[in-house]
């Protein structure tokens, strides 16, 4: 059973949401289409180094690739990838093309530096397969994001309501429910994986019910678990 503070509903914003976005100009590496992209200011700012930009084929072009941008919302570099994105991907860091520009940012974080990260979120990847799972999340404790594939809106949402449980020191949760006004779903769990702490967040569509995704994110946490 989840006690009152664990069920808690995204605290309006007071901030409009398109001030919290920044254009970025794109080029693709591939057919050097350009375009300008929007993505979060919080995500940019909260980055101890590059964030790495998996812009999915149709937001520029047809082609899918990765950006990496530095926290002056300049790209220093671009990638081609060989997966197909179904929406925009932010991760913490950069490739290791960049490795020495991201170590001169700052320090490199325990998780998103280890080869289990990359194994962590194929595993989320897969599960977007399900059409009713519109988005996943690792967030830190104090809500900076080491990947997001989440709608814009929600991941702003989740940035602010991360950071007001930990300015609140609530601590000893291990589950949270939201349960939205369209009766959408975000679930999410507290995991910690080489000492470092986390939260793995799903964003279900209204057709699934709460129970149901509880029980595809304990899933999931027992499949990234048996990676350690």
């Amino acid at each position: 059973m989840y006690e009152k503070r664990d069920i808690i509903l995204i605290r309006d914003q007071t901030v409009k949401f398109e001030e919290q976005l920044k254009e970025v100009f794109i080029i693709c590496p591939e057919c050097k289409n350009k375009n300008k992209i929007t993505i979060p200011i919080n995500v940019i700012n909260q980055s101890k180094q590059l964030t790495t930009v998996s812009i999915p084929s149709g937001l520029v072009c047809e082609h899918t690739f990765q950006a990496f941008v530095d926290k002056n919302f300049k790209v220093r570099g671009y990638q081609k990838v060989d997966y197909a994105l179904s929406q925009m991907e932010f991760l913490e860091g950069g490739s290791e093309a960049l490795e020495e520009y991201s170590k001169a940012e700052g320090e490199i974080s325990t998780l998103s530096s280890v080869p289990l990260f990359q194994d962590i979120i194929s595993l989320l990847r897969d599960s977007l397969e399900d059409k009713d799972l519109l988005g996943a999340g690792l967030f830190t404790i104090q809500g900076r994001v080491l990947y997001s594939s989440l709608p814009q809106g929600t991941l702003f949402n989740l940035i602010r309501e991360f950071e007001v449980r930990d300015e609140n020191s609530l601590i000893g949760v291990k589950s949270i429910l939201l349960n939205l006004e369209n009766d959408q779903k975000v679930c999410s769990q507290y995991m910690e994986i080489y000492g470092t702490k986390f939260i793995l967040v799903l964003f279900f569509s209204s057709l699934v019910k709460s129970g149901m995704g509880l029980l595809i994110l304990t899933r999931l946490v027992q499949e990234i678990e048996k990676l350690i």
